[in-house]
């Protein structure tokens, strides 16, 4: 996948941080499906869209939702016609999300490459480069996070359930009480199904 941005440079979210060396690029995408979103945050069918993708990328990644990140990154590729619109969007979007800077010739080439014509356009992508999904937002619309499975076998992912030794860097450790939290929150789930069941 780095392949595909050999000599560019992507912009971590509302920093000012680039990733930019082959080895930083590497290891953002080693092993994970790649999202492209192709949008605008003027466009109405996009504002429509992105809180659906924001909140889909969200529950497959975000420690609220899941015990362990899903093996996805996601990349913008802005239509935005000023560098403000494009920071005001992202701004509104996960901390996660990583973004080809605002005027970069890559995005025309990355729009060639996938055809991608109109927005939104989500494009998957296996961690060797090849389409999973060539417009993945009816599906995204449709069938929420669990469309993901199906992303991660086509993608013959290796399913990481350890924590490499680079992990421990970033690893913040959890409150006394999160196994209480987290098992409360799965009883009252199933409290919930069970009382629908009974009606």
């Amino acid at each position: 996948m780095a392949a595909l941005f050999t000599g560019k440079v992507l912009m971590a979210n509302r920093e000012q941080d680039e990733v930019e060396t082959e080895r930083e690029l590497g290891r953002a995408l080693e092993n994970k499906v790649l999202l492209l979103y192709f949008g605008s945050g003027q466009c109405p069918r996009c504002r429509r869209f992105s809180p659906l993708l924001r909140d889909f990328f969200l529950q497959l990644t975000d420690e609220f939702y899941v015990e362990r990140a899903s093996q996805l990154v996601l990349v913008y590729v802005s239509r935005d016609e000023t560098e403000e619109q494009q920071s005001a969007f992202l701004r509104t979007m996960p901390k996660r999300w990583l973004a080809v800077p605002f005027g970069d010739t890559f995005k025309r080439e990355l729009e060639l490459q996938f055809a991608v014509s109109e927005v939104p356009a989500v494009v998957v992508l296996k961690p060797n480069g090849d389409v999973i999904v060539g417009n993945a937002v009816e599906e995204i619309q449709r069938l929420g996070p669990a469309c993901f499975r199906n992303w991660q076998e086509a993608a013959e992912l290796v399913d990481r359930n350890f924590l490499l030794a680079e992990d421990f860097e970033d690893w913040t450790r959890r409150s006394i009480t999160d196994p209480i939290r987290r098992l409360k929150y799965k009883l009252d789930k199933k409290a919930e199904a069970q009382e629908r069941e009974e009606e």
